[in-house]
């Protein structure tokens, strides 16, 4: 009689504290409505609470809610593994004495389920996400029962009640969009961006209690921050077990094993709020804070990865999971080789930092001397570029592409490799860089290769590209233009361009032409002569054309090509000149 009743008495005893620390104990031969005095576990309004759940094993918390109460809504956040679990209510005709309560040896819950009354099941789901249910409360005469289960194996969760209609404001508020977007992907990195959380986007900038944790891993997307940990703690034990086995020599292993089965049998519930700033320390978040956009670098190329994002409440201990995303990583860039036709015009461009910083081109030259001519021309852009010819591992020449056209004679072998690379800036183009009509251009090149059959050496150049005219010379319709030629047998083609009444006025030679725009690149409307100059002294090798059909008072540009048979066709510096309005 004694043992009897001070079971009693410690079994009211911590019913009335809310919640046992005995583990559940099921006979076969006990029906379903017949509750032990033992597991019964009362349900804290406004805890969060944290339950682990044996494979197969019914867990059940009762909870009951205050007279005026006008509804309830009741969380369920599982770790790492599907669950089952419902909501029920047992109403009964007249609510139990208080007396009949304290005379009995059974449970609360137990005195509830001997009076007259019905069980209605509310609610139920199952799944790895976290569900919350919200309804209105039932009569003031009545029990709920929360009922957890596990089918697959041993795993946690966690829950939490709260009375009243609205939020609970114990976790993190998700927007209506609860993905994660890719923005971009690259061979190392990926963007991602999601919707602001109502939590962060509401809350003052002097609290920082809520934060985004976004965790990259190539095995799966994590449905929450407890799933997340757990395999990062399996990884942990991994580790840690290789390393004991090597030192680790157990003298009773029976004994060892034993402890650790009484230890697992205990499985209550417990508060999670214990110190919830140190809680995720050791998720190990790829970013981390309040902005819904993150850059995640450092990874493999041609890697598949998974992507979660967490909203953190530090205050509370607790998460929400967005819905999770994967991208896999580009490959890694190997160099293409681009082969060269016989006199192909081509525009190399380097856009920006991300881009390829190098190309590759191979070259072919025709005829049993094997010789070529190539030509570069530097087209614009904040950096330099450095081609390197080698052919059979052997450099040739390597030199810097900075002025206005470099040429490299080609001979003695049946292929060359042309290799371009981007530099540093220079520092004439530091100004240029922050220049918006550049559109992100960091280098350009133009070049050009030919075969040259009889050539022995690189073609002449003009010793200047300027443009001269004589103002004595200008009138109402027609200019004077003047340039040097060489010594060689050339054609030259003059274009120009009106630019209006006031075009010098408004700033017109921001107009002017590029210098790598090429002849194939205008109209043949704006051409207005061609013709063959030659001079063997380089110093009167001046010619002159009269450009007329002009408007009074109008401004042009005009521009001289030095077009050959190698080579790229040269452009001299864009000349704008203004007819008079009077003669």
């Amino acid at each position: 009689m004694a043992l009897g009743s001070l079971s009693w008495c410690l079994g009211a005893a911590l019913a009335l504290f809310c919640g046992s620390s005995w583990p559940q104990v099921h006979s076969s031969l006990a029906p379903e409505n017949e509750v032990p005095l033992r597991p019964t576990t009362w349900f804290p309004e406004g805890k969060i609470t944290s339950l682990t759940l044996p494979k197969g094993r019914t867990r059940r918390l009762y909870f009951t809610l205050k007279k005026k109460a006008p509804g309830m809504s009741v969380t369920v956040s599982p770790c790492d593994l599907p669950i089952e679990w419902s909501l029920s209510a047992r109403t009964l005709k007249d609510k139990p004495l208080k007396s009949l309560e304290w005379s009995s040896k059974k449970s609360t819950p137990e005195v509830w389920w001997q009076g007259p009354g019905s069980e209605e099941k509310m609610y139920s789901f199952t799944g790895s996400a976290v569900d919350t249910y919200k309804g209105p409360s039932k009569s003031h005469a009545t029990i709920y029962i929360l009922r957890l289960r596990s089918k697959q194996q041993n795993t946690r969760a966690t829950v939490y009640l709260h009375e009243g209609p609205g939020p609970s404001g114990a976790f993190p508020l998700l927007p209506a969009d609860r993905r994660v977007h890719t923005l971009g992907v690259g061979m190392t990195s990926v963007t991602l961006s999601w919707a602001p959380s109502a939590s962060i986007t509401s809350l003052p900038q002097s609290q920082k209690s809520y934060d985004y944790c976004v965790l990259a891993n190539s095995q799966k997307n994590y449905p929450s921050v407890c799933a997340a940990r757990e395999k990062i703690g399996k990884k942990n034990d991994q580790k840690e077990e290789k390393k004991e086995r090597r030192r680790r020599v157990t003298a009773w292993p029976i004994l060892k094993e034993w402890w650790w089965q009484q230890w697992d049998s205990y499985p209550e519930a417990q508060s999670a709020a214990s110190s919830p700033t140190d809680e995720y320390s050791d998720l190990q978040c790829v970013c981390q804070g309040t902005e819904s956009v993150c850059t995640v670098s450092e990874l493999l190329p041609e890697t598949q990865y998974y992507f979660d994002v967490f909203v953190i409440d530090r205050l509370n201990g607790t998460s929400m999971a967005y819905k999770g995303t994967f991208a896999r990583t580009h490959e890694e860039a190997r160099a293409a080789i681009v082969t060269l036709r016989e006199g192909e015009l081509r525009w190399v461009t380097f856009s920006d930092r991300g881009s390829n910083s190098e190309q590759f081109f191979t070259f072919r030259p025709r005829g049993i001397q094997q010789s070529g001519l190539l030509t570069l021309q530097s087209c614009g852009g904040v950096e330099k570029v450095k081609v390197t010819v080698s052919s059979k591992g052997q450099v040739l020449s390597s030199q810097a592409v900075e002025g206005d056209l470099a040429h490299i004679w080609l001979q003695g072998s049946p292929s060359y490799l042309i290799h371009l690379e981007r530099e540093g800036t220079t520092p004439s183009r530091m100004s240029d860089a922050a220049d918006p009509a550049l559109g992100g251009l960091r280098a350009s090149v133009k070049m050009q290769t030919s075969s040259a059959y009889h050539r022995r050496g690189v073609p002449s150049l003009p010793s200047t590209l300027q443009i001269k005219s004589f103002n004595r010379l200008r009138g109402c319709n027609s200019v004077t233009l003047a340039w040097m030629g060489t010594e060689e047998r050339s054609l030259y083609c003059v274009y120009r361009r009106k630019l209006g009444e006031h075009g010098a006025e408004a700033g017109g030679a921001s107009a002017l032409t590029s210098p790598c725009l090429g002849p194939e690149s205008r109209s043949d409307t704006e051409r207005v002569l061609c013709k063959y100059f030659q001079e063997l002294n380089p110093r009167r090798a001046v010619t002159t054309a009269v450009i007329g059909g002009l408007e009074p008072g109008m401004a042009y540009v005009f521009d001289v090509y030095l077009m050959r048979r190698w080579g790229i066709p040269i452009k001299y510096a864009s000349k704008m000149l203004k007819t008079r309005k009077e003669c």
